[in-house]
């Protein structure tokens, strides 16, 4: 695209300078077009791949969950969560080549830090266990609210992704409050767990939008 874009320009200076008005402003919005249709191409590469890691992330971290607590009373509920993010991953898995998106280098890293968040807080007990998925739920449940509110800028053409990111939105959301019912909010040193797993969670969305 760079290299189309110098070549246009030099051919735009020369018509204008030849006084073709007409093929000037013809290829200026030609130009104009490209490059808003490259911009947008490269949200979308940008918020899948983010989105492919983000449900990657928590598919480990309910994994490592389960390792520990699958056989206590909360065994069940975090198998239930556990089985709705695998449905949020393989809907991604589909969007990565379908959309042309490229996945993130970090997958690898992801697979071993979600699985160690998850397993360490469950070593915690179950409210440490509940806090991890409050804190990681709150964050993915904000990061989809902005995705869906870039996406409606043009709602006739993404409709399947406002309609697939509000749906795992409204998962998420409904894991957080899930968490605070089983007595997230009980576990030790609470506000400071949290808070450091939020900014994790961030860190891990810069990272894997860029990476």
């Amino acid at each position: 695209l760079d290299s189309l874009h110098l070549e246009i320009s030099s051919r735009m200076r020369l018509l204008q300078r030849g006084g073709d008005c007409k093929v000037y402003r013809f290829i200026a919005r030609s130009l104009s077009t490209a490059e808003a249709a490259a911009a947008e191409r490269a949200k979308i590469d940008r918020m899948l791949r983010v989105n492919h890691a983000g449900e990657y992330g928590a598919d480990r971290i309910y994994a490592g969950q389960l390792a520990v607590l699958g056989k206590t009373e909360v065994g069940p509920l975090i198998k239930e969560m556990w089985e709705q993010e695998k449905e949020h991953l393989a809907t991604f898995n589909e969007y990565i080549p379908k959309y042309r998106a490229r996945p993130t280098a970090l997958l690898p890293f992801w697979h071993v830090a979600g699985y160690a968040l998850g397993a360490g807080t469950a070593l915690l007990g179950k409210e440490a266990a509940m806090a991890c998925t409050v804190a990681v739920e709150a964050t993915i449940t904000d990061h989809y609210n902005q995705q869906i509110r870039e996406l409606s800028e043009d709602a006739a053409q993404h409709e399947e992704l406002i309609k697939t990111i509000s749906k795992f939105r409204d998962d998420e959301q409904e894991h957080h409050d899930t968490g605070l019912a089983h007595d997230a909010e009980q576990a030790p040193a609470y506000a400071l767990l949290s808070s450091a797993i939020k900014v994790g969670c961030q860190g891990a969305i810069w990272l894997s939008e860029r990476v």
